[in-house]
């Protein structure tokens, strides 16, 4: 089979679209294609006209024909089979058979002609092969897109960071009624002025003071912890892009992501020979209008034992829980001793618990619809404008003793339609233009700051904007399940332990 030309022309004969696939002059296609509505016999059922050089091809679509050229002793069958590959390709880039149409996606239309014909042979590809080949997608160009995007939001968070230092340096400066150092701009990395710089560093190192591992204090002034945390979201956020694009990395689960953000930001914990870890995950789901649809919270204490020598140990559990929360001991934990006096021990008190290993050995569970337990409720309110929608969003803390740390509340955006419109805002914002998203960042939800508000415009319906997601970590968990004590089965002596505690987020979102 050797094909001369394929081309889209009128019922006049009039050439809008022609690929030749041979060498062939622009005067003999016109003069072809325009030869080819005097030739065809009306009333005909067969589809194909001959002259004396070559074979006309052909199938009507609508007010247009589509035209394969081929010599005269190419094989009618194979001719029949390709003419009907290049009819379906020509829907796939043209929403109408017209003219106009046509024209405009001329150059998608030779490209596709090229990938089923290559030097007047037919290739051996399907309509799903050649999308594939025309889109030209580039896993390495995304990579290299998400890497430079990161190292943008990277620079521009650093400049954030640096402005944010200056500032308060001056600040601190007037207080102490000093002179406000001077500054050499952005370009300089460090604070020039004495008096300020040791500030800033006592600052530092009263907060790595304690070496035990409870929740650090926030100091007041800017700390390379806040550094290391961002980093770490960009770390995050990159490998969510990734995942996207097909890459197994990890799971697209908001759980599993907050868990990779809880590594990066743990500050490093001394652990005793006796180390307990306390972690609790939520899984919470609310309606758009208000309404508690589930929560679901599941929460352990997992004991971890270094030296055999304090194998034959007790633990003393304060429960203050009043939310009414299921516990359930191990098996091997004396259930009778932990209900009567709140003592976590083996049944049999001459064995030990296992050495250089974490084992569970209390668990709980809290289940509710009562909307007075939600720890962090999220109310979004779109409402139409002339040029789109108006998005209210407002954050408030539920439960007061919760210190809520890289808070992220996710809220979808409709696709090509440009970046939000930011009105007034606490926090930061990160808008994800791959994702279709807005991240609304919060680096700390307490008391003191219990309650905050976003406001964006936007095209799009108020449908759009929903489910809205949200992650967090805290380093103080929900059920307030502590414990305070640890003895010696002989002898009733004190033991040295450390607590590490954990509370993440599962799912948590606004349907």
């Amino acid at each position: 089979m050797v094909l001369l030309a394929a081309a889209v022309c009128t019922k006049a004969g009039k050439a809008i679209v022609s690929r030749q696939f041979v060498e062939m002059t622009r005067t003999r296609i016109e003069g072809l294609l325009a030869a080819f509505p005097k030739l065809m016999n009306t009333g005909k059922q067969h589809t194909f006209v001959e002259t004396e050089s070559v074979r006309y091809v052909y199938q009507p679509m609508e007010k247009l024909y589509m035209v394969l050229i081929t010599t005269k002793n190419s094989n009618i069958l194979e001719d029949l089979e390709t003419l009907r590959l290049f009819s379906r390709v020509i829907p796939e880039y043209c929403r109408a058979l017209e003219e106009n149409e046509i024209s405009e996606h001329c150059f998608d239309l030779i490209f596709a002609f090229d990938e089923i014909v290559a030097l007047g042979y037919r290739e051996n590809v399907n309509l799903a092969q050649i999308r594939t080949f025309t889109e030209m997608d580039s896993h390495e160009e995304k990579v290299f897109r998400a890497v430079r995007e990161t190292q943008e939001r990277e620079a521009k968070a650093e400049m954030r960071r640096k402005a944010k230092e200056l500032q308060q340096a001056r600040r601190d400066a007037e207080r102490q009624g000093k002179k406000a150092p001077g500054f050499g701009g952005f370009g300089s990395s460090t604070v020039s002025g004495g008096s300020t710089a040791a500030m800033i560093t006592e600052t530092i190192i009263e907060t790595d003071k304690p070496k035990v591992a409870p929740a650090p204090a926030r100091p007041s002034g800017p700390s390379k912890a806040l550094k290391l945390g961002a980093k770490g979201k960009e770390v995050d956020n990159f490998v969510d892009k990734l995942k996207s694009e097909g890459e197994t990395i990890m799971s697209s689960s908001t759980g599993k992501r907050t868990s990779e953000a809880t590594k990066v930001h743990a500050p490093p914990i001394n652990m005793e020979s006796v180390h307990m870890k306390i972690e609790e995950k939520i899984t919470l789901s609310c309606g758009r209008d208000g309404g508690l649809q589930n929560m679901e919270l599941h929460g352990m204490i997992m004991l971890r034992i270094s030296d055999d020598k304090f194998g034959r140990i007790r633990l003393h559990v304060e429960n203050e829980d009043k939310k009414g929360v299921q516990l359930q001991t191990h098996p091997n934990v004396d259930k009778k001793l932990f209900t009567a006096e709140s003592l976590i021990g083996l049944k049999n008190p001459e064995k030990s618990f296992p050495v250089s290993s974490d084992v569970g050995v209390l668990k709980w569970r809290l289940q509710t619809t009562e909307e007075s337990f939600i720890p962090l409720t999220i109310n979004c309110w779109p409402s139409e404008s002339g040029n789109g929608c108006d998005v209210n969003i407002e954050y408030e803390l539920q439960e007061d003793n919760l210190e809520l740390n890289d808070v992220v509340i996710t809220i979808p955006l409709p696709s090509g339609v440009g970046a939000p419109v930011i009105g007034e805002i606490d926090g930061e914002y990160r808008h994800d233009s791959r994702r279709n998203t807005l991240e609304w960042c919060l680096p700390v939800i307490d008391a003191k700051n219990k309650s905050g508000s976003l406001e964006f415009s936007i095209a799009g319906q108020p449908n759009d904007f929903f489910p809205v997601q949200v992650s967090f970590i805290s380093k103080k968990n929900y059920c307030n399940i502590q414990v305070t004590k640890v003895t010696q089965v002989d002898g009733n002596s004190p033991v040295r332990f450390s607590t590490e505690t954990t509370f993440l987020v599962d799912k948590y979102e606004i349907l």
